[in-house]
């Protein structure tokens, strides 16, 4: 076969293989699931038709397509800056356009009832990788009704801590330890791989009884002394009937996997500008539905093209000698 049709099959190979990968759809790995997250919630309500009064808004405010994401609320290349990147007001969307919603200050979402004392954390999981937990709980005086900062969160002493737990039925479980509290509290989980730099968020709604936090009319109409619904998590039904509507993968896979594995942003200094762009994206978590997988199909079609461009000059700088 001549070099230059050689160097265009080749090229053509590559790049449907670059376009075959860049239409995968990014990996995402999980949500609180007790106690429930925000989003997770939301979910098990029904993305297009909400029941309760604060996802409605949360919908309104976001769009649907939050909620099939459900698991996919991250930041490609948080590697522990998590409070760097991430501004006051933004914590339940970590910063995601996507989930905005989910960063309503309200006080009627739907809370999971809790005491103090001895906790069990269940992390519904649908990728797997190596990493820490820190549950964070807010401080006395937590009001709902007001945008959640940093400074909301007892970030010196998290109510659960985790390293590498084992997955088993779809779910990370480790213990902790809540504090007294009275009234309507929040829970923030950050999820810290070490297997790459990126992180996962979510905010869970929870409600200690014996009294209210806040009171004040919220962004949402309602007020702090209104009950808010029982929080409830999605089914494994719900979970795969709406799997089709995601963007994100809901496919369990080990940490060997090298589509979910986001490089520093220091690997971006030699990387050609084609590639890096599309990496960039990726690594940076501007698009919860960004897929690590189109990097690499970026990086191939760039470098069949290069390859087929050099096969070309070649061939011409060698029929201009032989003339």
């Amino acid at each position: 076969m001549p070099a230059r049709r050689k160097a265009a099959t080749v090229a053509a190979a590559v790049g449907a293989t670059a376009l075959a990968l860049s239409a995968a759809p990014a990996s995402a790995h999980g949500s609180m699931g007790d106690p429930v997250s925000r989003v997770s919630q939301c979910y098990a309500e029904g993305p297009e038709s909400p029941e309760s009064a604060a996802c409605e808004a949360a919908v309104a405010a976001g769009g649907t397509q939050a909620l099939y994401d459900w698991n996919g609320i991250r930041i490609g290349d948080a590697a522990g800056r998590h409070q760097q990147l991430i501004p006051d007001g933004r914590l339940c969307s970590a910063g995601s356009e996507e989930f905005k919603g989910l960063d309503l200050a309200r006080a009627d979402w739907p809370a999971t009832r809790v005491r103090g004392g001895s906790y069990t954390f269940k992390y519904r999981v649908t990728a797997p990788h190596k990493g820490t937990f820190h549950v964070y709980l807010t401080k006395p005086g937590y009001d709902p009704a007001k945008p959640l900062a940093w400074s909301d969160l007892d970030l010196e002493h998290p109510v659960a801590t985790a390293t590498d737990p084992v997955p088993a039925g779809g779910f990370y479980t480790f213990s902790g330890t809540l504090p007294e509290r009275s009234g309507r509290q929040l829970l923030y989980a950050v999820w810290q791989r070490s297997d790459s730099p990126e992180a996962f968020y979510s905010c869970s709604d929870v409600d200690f009884g014996g009294g209210t936090a806040g009171g004040t009319e919220s962004s949402g109409g309602s007020t702090g002394t209104t009950p808010a619904p029982t929080a409830s998590a999605p089914s494994e039904r719900q979970i795969s009937a709406g799997a089709g509507k995601s963007t994100v993968e809901h496919h369990g896979h080990g940490d060997d996997d090298p589509s979910t594995s986001a490089e520093p942003a220091a690997a971006e200094v030699n990387r050609p500008k084609a590639a890096g762009a599309a990496a960039n994206l990726a690594e940076t978590g501007a698009s919860a539905g960004t897929s690590y997988l189109a990097v690499g199909g970026a990086a191939a079609l760039a470098a069949g093209s290069a390859a087929l461009f050099l096969s070309v000059r070649r061939r011409a700088a060698a029929g201009g000698r032989r003339r």
